[in-house]
């Protein structure tokens, strides 16, 4: 395997970037070429006047996620804030004449003070530490010009001087936001009235008793919300409905596509043709090769077998087939390949030879076969050789390593000696560690549990292309014929099959849609809802397509339209009815019930209500959330302006209506050590400029998203 290689697959082991000292190479920035302000047809955005070339952020992506699958806008969204985070970093760092030199980038890539990035991407996960050997290694690599050799030799992947180009950019911005973060954090001062204030509202405790009321039990059947109610609540939270960008709703129907008796049928035959010959066979690899199923190596318990066959798979002959069985989503037939008895633990002894890289694996596996030649012809015994040459921490004791349960040891070293190695007889493995020869000492039979060897052929029970065709023209047909909102709406009451559901607000560059998730289909819907194609209380003619994530056939069909579009700024009523209007009912709930359980005992009101009277203990005003109640702000400033033993009004609070009985309060200790209080204060405020600060700057910059135009 080639270096790189190991590097991909390693998180630990991921290339590395250097600095001033590397000049020359670094020429082979893969940019190409600097980018500056103004647009272009390859500008997919600009941010505090710098142009965001596509080219370079095709590059980023293809150099950071060669062979990645899965959610491809995720990562995109995710580069996209690198970038834009760079180029705010970098103008700010510029204007206050921080920068980071070419003595620390060597530094923070290969110094005693790494880049959070170097010790993330180079930590051992054995170890939890730096692996600082393979860091050298590459560093020798790079700077003795080998380089080149190293790519055309396959040690390293093409994409190596990308990677390490954009690497090299990625530490220069954390490091200079740290220094921006740092600037801030200690220019946080809190004053001694505001430290105290703090203290006491986080020593302040109170205890309470309270009723609670959910807003489902308040009969709701004469109240009802007009658009008056509706604007005040919006102008006294205008703040939560401020957008800074044009957001869009959908509302959309599903057609789910399930597989038909007669695609479960068919499926059932498929594998059950499978049958006779599976029994039959006297080579059962190139049969479940040739079929697609699985051959195991190891041996399983009856609760490690899937239920649906376990029964009968302890019940038959080795060399037997059975089935077809439902196993999950899946049609499956079962082979049993050998039966016994497994033990508990296994006593085994090891020779270890460290290997990180592909050359030395080689080297390895050479020295490993050549004292395996000396055990085996009697030269030399086991322990001389394993105190003499292993580097693994046995080797002073003779490489013992004395019983070790199943499932202790890593996954090859366990599955050579509980399922395949015969005591006596030496065994080469290969593992994360390196390349060990192994010895079985003896065996532990404890529970005399009896595991098994087999191979599966399944079919995943899926729709067929023609259930998932016939679904589609279905979809199609409903879309050509339902028009408008209104019209697929009555058209998806009058089928159980099918609901409206209406998706949060989009933005334009969202992939991700209400109960549908994320994806092409999700992408594409927000592309045809922001494009000049749609308008409101239209149904887009597209029909979008939905995969299952494991079977890859599709699972679903949907149609769209555009249910509204809210301007950036302030919203209206019509933009948000249908997120605040239930907000504004329970309110007027809260309001209803006032009248009638005011003056009440606590005991009075959970009797009606079918409640019951519950304690806090504890609570302080500054808690954000209590375990008992949720996040209700209301109830906690309401008890802490109570007097003990007094009984408060009705309070409508975000999951229900209350009332609080204050037991007591206990008072907040007097301030002793005022300096240190203050300390703590402005502590808890620094500890959120890293998280808070980036985003407060991109609020200060003029940003050009032009990324839909691209993707």
């Amino acid at each position: 395997m080639a270096l790189i290689t190991t590097i991909r697959n390693n998180s630990w082991i991921l290339v590395v970037v250097i600095g001033f000292a590397l000049a020359a190479f670094i020429l082979m920035d893969f940019s190409g070429q600097g980018v500056g302000g103004g647009g272009g047809p390859t500008a997919m955005g600009t941010v505090a006047g710098k142009k965001l070339d596509i080219n370079e952020f095709n590059r980023a992506e293809a150099a950071l996620y060669p062979n990645a699958a899965g959610d491809v806008y995720g990562r995109r969204s995710v580069l996209w804030d690198y970038f834009v985070e760079e180029a705010i970093v970098e103008k700010e760092a510029e204007e206050l004449g921080l920068s980071v030199s070419a003595e620390e980038m060597m530094e923070l890539q290969f110094g005693n003070n790494l880049s959070p990035i170097m010790t993330q991407r180079f930590r051992d996960p054995n170890t939890g530490q730096v692996n600082r050997e393979q860091l050298n290694q590459i560093r020798g690599m790079i700077e003795g010009g080998t380089v080149s050799s190293a790519i055309e030799s396959g040690q390293l992947q093409r994409s190596f001087p990308a990677y390490w180009s954009h690497q090299m950019k990625e530490i220069k911005k954390d490091r200079l936001q740290t220094k921006l973060n740092t600037l801030v954090q200690k220019s946080i001062y809190t004053p001694s009235w505001m430290a105290e204030m703090m203290h006491n509202d986080g020593n302040q405790r109170m205890n309470f008793n309270y009723v609670k009321i959910p807003f489902d039990d308040v009969d709701a059947s004469g109240i009802s919300v007009a658009d008056a109610d509706l604007q005040s609540y919006l102008n006294e939270n205008k703040a939560k409905f401020v957008s800074d960008e044009e957001t869009r709703r959908v509302s959309y129907v599903t057609f789910n596509i399930v597989p038909t008796k007669k695609d479960s049928s068919d499926l059932y035959e498929t594998v059950a043709k499978l049958l006779p010959g599976f029994n039959t066979t006297d080579n059962d690899s190139l049969f479940v090769d040739s079929n697609y199923g699985t051959i195991s190596n190891v041996y399983f318990n009856k609760s490690q077998v899937s239920p649906a066959y376990a029964d009968e798979l302890f019940t038959m002959n080795p060399g037997t087939a059975a089935g077809p069985f439902i196993d999950g989503r899946k049609y499956t037939i079962v082979k049993l390949l050998d039966r016994k008895i497994m033990p508990d633990s296994v006593d085994s002894r090891h020779i270890l030879i460290n290997a990180k890289t592909d050359v030395e694996y080689r080297a390895a596996f050479a020295k490993i076969d050549s004292l395996k030649n000396l055990i085996e012809a009697g030269t030399n015994t086991f322990e001389e050789l394993a105190r003499a040459h292993s580097q693994g921490p046995s080797g002073p004791n003779g490489g013992n390593l004395g019983y070790s349960q199943p499932n202790k040891m890593v996954k090859p070293f366990n599955d050579l000696i509980f399922y395949e190695a015969e005591k006596g007889k030496v065994y080469p493995v290969v593992t994360n560690f390196g390349v060990h020869l192994v010895e079985v000492l003896g065996y532990k039979f404890i529970k005399n549990e009896e595991a098994v060897k087999i191979a599966t052929i399944s079919e995943s029970i899926v729709p067929s292309d023609f259930t998932q065709k016939q679904v589609y023209n279905k979809a199609l047909e409903f879309a050509a014929k339902h028009r408008t909102l209104e019209e697929m709406a009555a058209a998806a009451e009058g089928n159980p099959d099918l609901s409206v559901e209406t998706s949060a607000g989009l933005k334009k560059n969202d992939f991700f849609v209400g109960t549908l998730g994320a994806g092409e289909g999700s992408r594409s819907m927000v592309k045809w809802a922001f494009s000049g194609n749609a308008s409101k209380n239209l149904v887009s003619s597209e029909v979008y397509e939905y995969q299952d994530p494991a079977e890859f056939f599709d699972n679903k069909y949907v149609i769209a339209g555009l249910k509204s579009i809210q301007k950036a700024g302030n919203v209206s009523i019509a933009d948000v009815r249908d997120e605040i209007e239930p907000i504004v009912l329970n309110q007027k709930r809260g309001e209803a019930i006032k009248g009638k359980i005011s003056g009440q005992s606590l005991g009075a009101i959970a009797s009606s209500y079918n409640s019951e009277v519950d304690t806090i203990t504890g609570a302080t005003f500054n808690s954000s959330y209590l375990p008992e109640l949720g996040s209700e702000p209301n109830v906690l400033a309401a008890a802490y302006n109570m007097e003990a033993n007094t009984t408060s009004q009705p309070i409508v609070g975000n999951n229900g209506i209350y009332v609080i009985q204050l037991v007591n309060k206990t008072l907040p200790t007097a301030v002793t050590n005022l300096p240190q209080v203050r300390k703590q204060a402005s502590s808890t405020y620094q500890t959120q400029v890293g998280r808070q600060l980036i985003q407060a700057m991109k609020k200060t910059v003029k940003i050009e998203d032009s990324r839909s135009t691209f993707y």
